[in-house]
């Protein structure tokens, strides 16, 4: 028996807590609306700030199937939405001919049956059992060109899909669908009316810094609040890519395998790595800069 939706926006918050998600209430609020409504939810922000990991949550805490369409250029429809599975089609079309079976039209209604179609991402999140529909995630959008946003559409508008050989295929019930994007490019208008919106941000240094507990819980406490306010700082900076939640929890887990205690210089430069990763923003931070940034942190939780 699946979880129940959620009633309210402090149920949302507490569904998302369960699972170890740091919300604040604006993406609780957005999240309670869409699956209240049955829109889709797009999530626009930078990487690493948490857009994929609030589809994964959604799915373990209401207990229901996560279907993740990852997105890159080129994707088309063969690999996103269904196939024919040729080799077998072929084999039928010889059997039938073996058999003497010359009636086309009952030929092409064998080979193009429900056994020869194979369901990719967006067609196995309409064909979900009644009652547990998925959590569909439909990752990076902005990595796919204006084509394939285009077709869907008539996802987002009717969860449908029409297969010319085939008919369509109607969603039983509404998959929740989560929607991400770096913003690399624009999309276009006519999707995002079919979505509530939601522009995730870094987190402040509190909620980053119980971020860092739960995902990081091995860490001592001052050794989190350093590395949290050196990364606040970083974001400040005009660096090539500054670095994400995710890199904040990497960082606090590998200076913990390293058995530290507090950030040092030498520790710093040597572990910089798993924050930044590009060599122009490592080289920034090479010397007085990243020992200056050091300085500022120690000096502000020494005084707080």
């Amino acid at each position: 028996m699946p979880t129940p939706l959620p009633a309210s926006i402090d149920e949302t918050l507490e569904l998302l807590n369960s699972q170890d998600y740091v919300a604040d209430r604006p993406l609780a609020t957005v999240l309670y609306l869409s699956l209240k409504m049955g829109r889709p939810l797009f999530l626009e922000g930078e990487a690493g700030v948490g857009k994929t990991e609030i589809a994964k949550v959604l799915a373990k805490a209401l207990d229901r199937p996560l279907i993740r369409l990852q997105c890159y250029e080129g994707l088309d429809i063969s690999s996103a939405v269904y196939e024919w599975n040729y080799p077998a089609q072929m084999l039928e079309i010889r059997m039938s001919e073996a058999a003497g079976i010359s009636d086309r039209d009952r030929l092409e209604h064998d080979i193009f049956a429900d056994r020869y179609l194979i369901r990719r991402p967006v067609l196995e999140a309409l064909s979900g059992e009644p009652g547990r529909p998925p959590v569909f995630l439909i990752d990076e959008l902005d990595r796919t060109d204006e084509a394939f946003e285009a077709f869907l559409l008539e996802v987002l508008s009717d969860f449908q899909v029409t297969i010319p050989e085939y008919g369509t295929i109607k969603a039983a019930e509404r998959p929740a669908v989560i929607i991400t994007t770096n913003r690399t490019r624009e999309i276009h208008d006519a999707l995002k009316r079919r979505c509530l919106y939601h522009w995730v941000d870094y987190p402040n240094a509190e909620r980053e810094l119980e971020i860092v507990s739960r995902k990081a819980p091995q860490a001592n406490q001052r050794l989190s609040e350093e590395i949290v306010r050196y990364v606040q700082k970083l974001r400040e900076m005009e660096l090539f890519k500054v670095p994400g939640v995710a890199e904040t929890i990497d960082w606090a887990t590998a200076l913990t395998e390293l058995d530290k205690i507090a950030l040092d210089p030498a520790t710093i430069s040597d572990t910089i790595g798993v924050l930044l990763k590009y060599q122009d923003d490592i080289a920034r931070l090479q010397g007085s800069e990243g020992k200056r940034i050091l300085d500022d942190v120690k000096a502000e939780l020494d005084a707080a």
